[in-house]
């Protein structure tokens, strides 16, 4: 039995991240997450009983008010693994079947995948499956997603109207928005974004867009935050970012700030929907306690929680978005298998080829 953590001071020691994890981060990353994962904390409700252990690539602060709430509920001991999403990859694939984690909470679906891909996750129950669309969730079955976002282009609304922006994210190669446009190549979302561009434009011509960003100057920022914040300040006049980066900063400051958000044409790459998900462990001691826990991340409350907290999407049918966002029906995102963004350590490599990370 231990001591429940809250999550707010969880997240200050935790280290935890969002960035995404590459097909063989067990061979390339496992010092890395090992070093890293001893700065984490092991967060713990204060049921008696029944156990429920979870590596959580999301931050404390984002989901451990939702755990914490499963963990009253239900009157068990959920034990907390706060780290980066891809640390957390690294050591599954480096524990095997010898991994004390029950449930892998991902910041984003390409980590999952490459779990996935190393024959780690159990199958799900339809009953679990069948709340997200196809889309949204594993095509074996073995993980499903919580809460999606959209990447989009945000944009200065001094300087550009909606119908100055591309149709689509490729054309922002275009000589004419040179020195005009930033990106975050550190930042992890990004890193998705590109795999995605990769699996769905194919290694040429992924290659031959960043070569033509990197000609026209386009700035780097070192996350999405940043860039928001350059683009409503007039610093650049546009940007690549995640949905929700915008409609924070409206939240706090109101319809006059001086950006927003811009959806490239249904089907084009620049409109990814990706998604944080979960997925229980094939050496899983308390599945059934682990299948409880995706079921209350997938119920009415904790999706509404991501519509109004986190001002992400929610994935079940019957409990909107956000009033001020699309739908995703209406995006019709880019339709890719999203286990397929697995890949990062290929991503890592072309963005240092091309120049844009050191």
């Amino acid at each position: 039995m231990c001591t429940l953590i809250s999550a707010r001071a969880v997240i200050s020691r935790s280290g935890a991240g969002a960035t995404s994890p590459g097909r063989r981060l067990a061979r390339v990353g496992v010092l890395l997450a090992a070093a890293a994962l001893t700065l984490g904390a092991w967060a713990c409700g204060d049921g008696a009983g029944e156990s429920v252990t979870v590596y959580s690539g999301r931050s404390a602060e984002l989901i451990g008010p939702l755990i914490e709430r499963f963990a009253e509920e239900e009157g068990v001991d959920v034990r907390v693994r706060y780290a980066g999403t891809s640390e957390l990859a690294a050591l599954l694939l480096e524990e095997g079947d010898r991994s004390p984690a029950d449930l892998y909470i991902a910041q984003d679906a390409g980590a999952l995948g490459a779990v996935e891909a190393a024959g780690l996750l159990a199958p799900l129950d339809d009953a679990l499956l069948d709340r997200v669309a196809p889309a949204f969730r594993s095509r074996s079955g073995r993980w499903v997603g919580l809460s999606g976002r959209a990447r989009v282009v945000v944009y200065n609304r001094e300087t550009l109207a909606p119908e100055d922006l591309p149709r689509s994210i490729l054309d922002f190669a275009d000589p004419g928005w040179a020195g005009r446009v930033g990106w975050a190549p550190e930042n992890g979302s990004f890193q998705a974004w590109v795999t995605a561009l990769r699996v769905s434009q194919g290694e040429p011509a992924a290659r031959a867009w960043l070569e033509a960003m990197r000609a026209n100057r386009t700035a780097a920022y070192p996350n999405n935050t940043s860039i928001v914040q350059a683009v409503a300040s007039g610093e650049i006049d546009a940007g690549f970012v995640n949905h929700y980066y915008l409609h924070r900063f409206l939240a706090e400051e109101g319809d006059s700030f001086g950006a927003r958000n811009h959806y490239t044409a249904p089907g084009d790459v620049g409109t990814l929907v990706n998604v944080a998900g979960a997925a229980i462990l094939e050496s899983a001691g308390n599945r059934e306690g682990a299948a409880r826990l995706i079921a209350f991340l997938l119920g009415e409350e904790a999706q509404r929680y991501y519509a109004e907290e986190t001002l992400e999407y929610p994935l079940v049918d019957g409990v909107p978005s956000s009033a001020d966002l699309p739908s995703i029906a209406d995006l019709r995102p880019l339709d890719i298998d999203l286990s397929r963004l697995e890949d990062l350590e290929a991503t890592l490599r072309l963005l240092r080829e091309v120049g844009a990370l050191q």
